[in-house]
C-alpha cells in the first residue's frame, strides 16, 4: 500500500508542479470567471470554484507532505553517509532528527561558538598578511 501510494504521490506532485498543470489552474479560473455574469454571480457559481479549491489544497497537502517527508529522509541519509565517511566528523551528529528541541538548541550554539572562532582566526590571519 506504501508504494503505491508513494508512486502516485509522486506522479501527481510531478504533474501538479508542471507548467501544464499552472495553466490548466489559470484556464479553469478564466473559464469560472467568465461564466459568472452568465450564472448571475450566484452563491451556487461562487461555491462551485470555492469547493474545487478546497477540495484540490487538501488533498495537495498530503500530497506535498508524502514528498517532504520522503526527500528529507532521502537527505538524512546521504548526510549520514558523508558523515560516516569522513573519518574527522563527529559520528555522533548522525541521527539528530531523534535529539530532544534543547539539545539541538546546545548544539546550535556550540557550532556558532565555533564558526565565531573560526571567523575571528579568519579575521586575525587577514591582519598578519597585511603587515
Amino acid at each position: 500500500m506504501k508504494d503505491l501510494f508513494h508512486r502516485i504521490a509522486q506522479k501527481t506532485s510531478n504533474a501538479a508542479g508542471s507548467p501544464w498543470a499552472f495553466t490548466i489552474a489559470i484556464v479553469i479560473i478564466i473559464v469560472w470567471g467568465m461564466t459568472g455574469p452568465i450564472f448571475g454571480f450566484s452563491d451556487t457559481w461562487q461555491l462551485i470554484i470555492n469547493t474545487g479549491t478546497t477540495i484540490v489544497t487538501f488533498l495537495m497537502v498530503f500530497l506535498i507532505q508524502n514528498t517532504q517527508n520522503r526527500d528529507a529522509k532521502v537527505v538524512h541519509l546521504k548526510l549520514d553517509e558523508l558523515i560516516r565517511a569522513n573519518r574527522n566528523a563527529r559520528n555522533h551528529l548522525l541521527d539528530l532528527e531523534d535529539l530532544s528541541d534543547e539539545e539541538i538548541k546546545r548544539l546550535e550554539l556550540e557550532f556558532q561558538k565555533l564558526r565565531e572562532r573560526d571567523e575571528a582566526k579568519h579575521k586575525k590571519a587577514g591582519e598578519k598578511g597585511k603587515r
